[in-house]
């Protein structure tokens, strides 16, 4: 069980990236005051805590009603985190990681940018959601696996708005070119993870069915 929570831990702080989201937050929120940023950055983390709780528990139903298998979810899971993955490898900012081009000037002229683009797609985003997904269908229903999902997600969202809060800080002491490092490390480390659902999904839905 330990095992597993590690691993969902790595997953969705990977998926997340909070360093960068917390540079797309430098840059969203340039020439605004402390306080609109402190409360952009609360609100955003809320909001997104709200949408992935939902998919944990209500994701394994979600999948049922929709007649799709878990080894298919996998395999379609596996490919967007993929993608997701290369997005974070070549520092690239598609639609699939945060805002496309068009949308992210559409933010920057909004007031309140804590629905979008920060609480989706930057914070609970396509990956962290498939992530929550995955690992929730994983345990068909037991309320342990929800409950340690529950508690990985509580940790990854604090640690989230703490890079948030601090963003500023974080993007002076590493610059961009270091918030692109790590995404880079981490992009790297989500490629392996996704073809692993890959892998997982194909066994499973490959494998003959028992006696």
């Amino acid at each position: 069980m330990v095992d597993h929570l590690i691993h969902t831990f790595l997953l969705l702080f990977v998926a997340v990236d909070p360093i960068g989201v917390a540079a797309m937050f430098v840059g969203l929120t340039q020439g605004e005051s402390v306080d609109y940023r402190r409360r952009m950055a609360w609100r955003g983390a809320g909001l997104a805590a709200l949408v992935l709780v939902v998919f944990a528990l209500f994701g394994d139903g979600l999948l049922t009603a929709l007649h799709i298998s878990l080894p298919a979810f996998r395999i379609a899971g596996g490919a967007l985190l993929f993608l997701l993955a290369v997005d974070m490898v070549f520092a690239r900012h598609s639609g699939v990681r945060a805002p496309t081009p068009r949308e992210q000037a559409e933010a920057e002229h909004r007031k309140d940018i804590s629905v979008f683009p920060l609480a989706i797609p930057l914070i609970a985003g396509p990956g962290a959601i498939t992530t929550v997904l995955l690992t929730a269908a994983s345990g068909h229903g037991s309320w342990i696996v929800t409950g340690g999902l529950l508690a990985v997600l509580a940790v990854v969202l604090l640690i989230t708005l703490a890079s948030l809060l601090t963003a500023s800080r974080i993007m002076r002491l590493i610059g961009e070119t270091g918030a692109n490092v790590v995404g880079r490390v981490f992009g790297i480390v989500l490629a392996a993870l996704a073809v692993q659902f890959i892998l997982d999904g194909l066994h499973t839905g490959l494998a003959p069915p028992a006696l």
